[in-house]
């Protein structure tokens, strides 16, 4: 009797709680790292993004084979159902409206031409692609660039929503987070060049900025003001409210999901989504928190658990990721480029119009392609003071960042359907 062969491959890992304490130590070493301020780590990460690491290195680890596919799944999943719904909630809750309304409207109109620009842009790039070269855009790869849409938009926590809303596949999706980071990274480099020639790109725009040195005095003051040390107490009460607006989000998913599910134009929306409702029920509870006194845990730390919770998520997503697959959707990155140049274009036809300075253009863009992450860096470029004005601007854009990804992946499935 023959032997039978198998090319299933034994994972060297084979708990769940070694797997998540491998992943953790990842996390853990890449942010030391990234601290460092000085010598090669210090010159390292100014190539190389954490954030990108904290995706690959732990997909590399799985590509290796040191993963079971039930750890990377049941990890995922305790991550995409609590953390992520937790994550949207306190990093929305820091929103204040009055602070951002009061940057200026011309702040706020970049902001949204930024994310206009995005949405528009996901679904003209797929039809000219579709047009070009249907095969590069045919299939799934909509699902997968909404992937990008809610990065672009908001953050690691929407994309995340996306994936999991439109169950983007492992491979494709680890496509698109190196489509995701690469083309930022390059406009990043281009707005860093832009704060270097900022007055010259003011006056070939036609724009005051005058109003940039009263900004710089109600930002340095609206930071001394919120200054505060945080307490135990802060920790658990942010977790405890966090993890309550969690619970309402699977009561709502479980109530509405299944009401939607009698409607077939519902389930065509994917609103019959438990999933949808979970993250739409933490996203408007944070908005609507964000208008109470519960907002002031954001200055002891609230924003900061968000975080905590979203690398964990993206350590896990990595986990899942075979990045040998890569290079079968290499031809995506040029319908990303497309994608940014759509962004681009537009910031600056509209910065002309209402004589924005450059300034408004770096940071509105950066709030949404960047978010929290990079936003602060790139307004730092041009003052140090202007820091915080990036973090307001991109916890906006955490709030419509689901929104407006779904939105850019249903006229992206339009395209692509005809």
């Amino acid at each position: 009797m023959a032997v039978s062969e198998t090319t299933e491959k034994v994972a060297l890992i084979q708990s769940d709680a070694v797997a998540f304490g491998v992943i953790m130590a990842v996390l853990g070493l890449i942010f030391y790292t990234s601290s460092r301020q000085h010598g090669f780590w210090h010159k390292f990460y100014k190539h190389i993004p954490a954030l990108l690491l904290c995706y690959f290195v732990p997909g590399a680890l799985n590509s290796l084979g040191f993963f079971t596919a039930d750890a990377g799944d049941n990890i995922y999943h305790i991550a995409s159902r609590y953390l992520l719904p937790a994550s949207l909630f306190l990093l929305t809750l820091s929103i204040d409206l009055k602070k951002i309304f009061g940057l200026g409207w011309r702040a706020l109109a970049m902001f949204f031409t930024a994310t206009v620009g995005i949405i528009i842009g996901g679904p003209l790039a797929i039809w000219l692609f579709h047009v070009i070269s249907p095969e590069w855009v045919a299939g799934d790869v909509w699902k997968g660039m909404s992937t990008v849409a809610g990065s672009w938009i908001g953050g690691g926590a929407n994309q995340a929503a996306m994936k999991e809303l439109y169950n983007v596949e492992e491979s494709l999706f680890g496509t698109m987070i190196a489509v995701d980071v690469l083309v930022a990274e390059i406009w990043m480099i281009g707005l860093l060049i832009m704060a270097k020639k900022s007055d010259g790109m003011d006056k070939m725009l036609g724009a005051d900025n005058s109003k940039i040195e009263d900004l710089k005095r109600t930002v340095e003051k609206y930071t001394r003001e919120n200054e505060r040390v945080s307490y135990l107490n802060d920790y658990m009460i942010i977790l405890g409210i966090a993890f309550a607006v969690v619970g309402l989000g699977h009561l709502m998913g479980s109530w509405l999901g299944p009401f939607f599910g009698q409607f077939d134009w519902a389930k065509e929306y994917s609103l019959d989504s438990h999933f949808l409702w979970l993250i739409l029920t933490a996203t408007f509870a944070g908005i609507g928190l964000s208008f109470t006194r519960t907002r002031e845990y954001e200055h002891a730390g609230a924003s900061k658990i968000g975080s905590v919770f979203i690398y964990v998520l993206v350590a896990s997503i990595g986990m899942k990721m075979n990045l040998g697959e890569i290079y079968h959707n290499w031809q995506l990155f040029f319908v990303g480029a497309v994608w940014m140049m759509i962004h681009i274009i537009l910031l600056f036809i509209v910065a002309k119009a209402i004589k924005a300075p450059a300034f408004f253009i770096a940071v509105g863009s950066k709030a949404n392609v960047g978010g929290a992450a990079s936003a602060p860096v790139v307004a730092a470029a041009f003052h140090p003071s202007l820091a915080p004005v990036g973090v307001l601007l991109a916890i906006l854009g955490y709030a419509v960042g689901t929104f407006g990804a779904y939105l850019t992946a249903e006229m992206m499935r339009m395209v692509v359907a005809g």
